[in-house]
């Protein structure tokens, strides 16, 4: 499964120079509206300091961490789901990312253009919201008319009414997100590639000089009680030489990460220490699979150690004499941290 991160927003607001400091990349970044048609891609480290220990401890030869995909995607303008600005072409790149993060502008500079003659990031959001809220709606309207002419009734109906209670929150102006559905219907939207389903993160874009006016500083509070949101000077971050700033790069990378519904699982050895990301609740069995399709089909058992009592005893026939090994069946359901070994015959 790739997952992947799309960075998304109005033109001119630091999306490419984000993507740039998040994945030391140097795609272009200039100073005018659609500097970015194709989207650029770039596979970034998860930062993880447990594996650096588990590492130091068995002297491993080589440290492998996980990974997620970061996106950088044109800007959208108001009028994108009408095909504004090749708003379609952009929108449909946002249907395959897992989560949305949305860098808006908290920050004046008379060198750097922006759509409005005035900026203000409350209306910067939800002129992005309301374009990505007009694509399913779109979307829910063409699937709803589309089932109800096909033959499997029963099926159908449940989707349809899905889609339904969707559009009716939809025309609310309300992001999917912020509902609450079952573990089941949001499988069903996701593979529908509803934008507004997906987790987001706000990324506000404040000024090296740490001075706000209060119109920036009374909605960025707003903001923050909304949505999932990180304060990072853009620009300061992209020189790598301010450690605040390094910090909050890692913060979302990290909360990405963890809205993907991802947990770790690590393999220990002196070849390797890896990490391994997998979608929580899997099971022991399917965990085998990600390492290598042999193991699954010959799967006995997993050998199962607690990343703390590995960390305090250090070795494994201490973890033994100590009794902190299990042994787990097929069905165990992988704990996040957990340090593996799969017993397997082929």
């Amino acid at each position: 499964m790739k997952l992947k991160c799309g960075i998304i927003g109005l033109p001119n607001v630091g999306k490419s120079t984000l993507f740039n400091a998040l994945t030391n990349s140097n795609v272009n970044a200039s100073n005018y509206p659609f500097c970015t048609i194709e989207p650029n891609i770039s596979i970034v480290n998860v930062p993880d300091k447990k594996l650096e220990i588990l590492s130091e401890i068995v002297q491993s030869k080589k440290i492998i961490p996980s990974t997620i995909k970061f996106v950088d995607i044109a800007g959208l303008i108001k009028g994108a789901s009408k095909g504004h600005g090749l708003g379609n072409k952009f929108l449909n790149n946002i249907t395959e990312m897992n989560v949305i993060i949305h860098v808006v502008r908290f920050f004046d500079d008379e060198n750097i253009l922006h759509i409005s003659p005035n900026i203000n990031p409350i209306n910067d959001i939800n002129i992005i919201n309301n374009e990505i809220i007009q694509f399913d709606i779109n979307l829910c309207t063409k699937l709803i008319s589309n089932l109800s002419i096909k033959n499997n009734f029963k099926k159908n109906n449940q989707i349809i009414d899905l889609l339904n209670l969707c559009l009716n929150k939809l025309k609310k102006n309300k992001l999917l997100n912020t509902i609450n559905l079952s573990i089941e219907e949001l499988i069903i939207l996701n593979k529908i590639k509803l934008l507004t389903i997906k987790p987001m993160i706000i990324i506000a874009n404040i000024n090296d000089n740490k001075l706000f006016s209060k119109l920036y500083l009374d909605q960025l509070q707003f903001i923050s009680k909304k949505y999932n949101t990180i304060n990072i000077c853009v620009k300061l971050a992209l020189t790598k030489i301010n450690k605040l700033q390094n910090y909050f790069l890692d913060k979302i990378i990290i909360t990405s990460f963890n809205l993907l519904n991802l947990i770790t699982f690590y393999t220990v050895g002196i070849k390797e220490v890896k990490s391994w990301s997998i979608i929580k609740g899997t099971i022991a069995l399917e965990a085998a699979k990600k390492i290598h399709s042999d193991i699954k089909r010959g799967f006995i058992r997993a050998k199962i150690i607690n990343y703390n009592d590995y960390i305090f005893y250090k070795n494994e026939n201490k973890l033994k004499l100590a009794g902190k090994i299990r042994l787990e069946g097929k069905n165990y359901i992988i704990k996040n941290r957990d340090i593996i070994h799969f017993l397997f015959k082929v």
